[in-house]
């Protein structure tokens, strides 16, 4: 599948993704990708997240494929069985946090815990750092595992956003475009 045959709809994770993130540059980028806007970034609530997510992905002309960063990939999993069957056909996560630990995210986002564990209903690639701070890779191997996600690790690249140098990310784009080609 083609990026342009499918409604790609970005999910950023808390205080959203500014304008030199790889997510907002793909916006750009990618005619076809749309940014699910939620109403307060800063401070998330995970229902009113969950489900803005399902309803702007059930307005879906075409395929679905989900782009999710940080806390965007716990929302986006937490929604995977809200959604109608059929609509999303794959999802690219990347650098999901630990919400199930105090050592790893902040306080005020630990209440999206506890992480689904359940298989989601459609292909899924998590990419995982080995470095950084959110989670640990060990962590990332245990719910790519669980989800029937293909895990890619990123290697030693902290959180995978434009603090941790990845702004264009041109080694996501090619893996995100591979993924794309293997969906139908």
């Amino acid at each position: 599948m083609k990026a342009s045959e499918a409604d790609i709809f970005i999910i950023p994770g808390l205080d959203n993704s500014g304008p030199d993130h790889w997510q907002s540059r793909w916006e750009d980028k990618i005619r076809s990708a749309r940014r699910i806007e939620q109403q307060d970034w800063a401070n998330p609530q995970m229902e009113a997240w969950v489900s803005n997510i399902i309803a702007d992905v059930e307005k879906a002309t075409r395929p679905a494929v989900l782009v999710a960063h940080s806390l965007g990939v716990v929302a986006a999993v937490k929604a995977a069985h809200g959604i109608k069957p059929g609509i999303v056909s794959g999802a690219f996560l990347v650098g999901m946090p630990n919400v199930e630990s105090d050592d790893h995210v902040p306080g005020h986002i630990r209440h999206f815990a506890p992480i689904p564990e359940a298989p989601l209903p459609f292909p899924s690639i998590l990419v995982a750092s080995r470095s950084d701070p959110y989670c640990a890779f060990e962590t990332a191997e245990h719910f790519s595992a669980k989800w029937g996600s293909q895990l890619v690790d990123a290697g030693d690249t902290g959180h995978l956003n434009e603090h941790s140098g990845q702004g264009p990310w041109p080694e996501g784009l090619m893996t995100f475009a591979n993924f794309m080609n293997k969906l139908s």
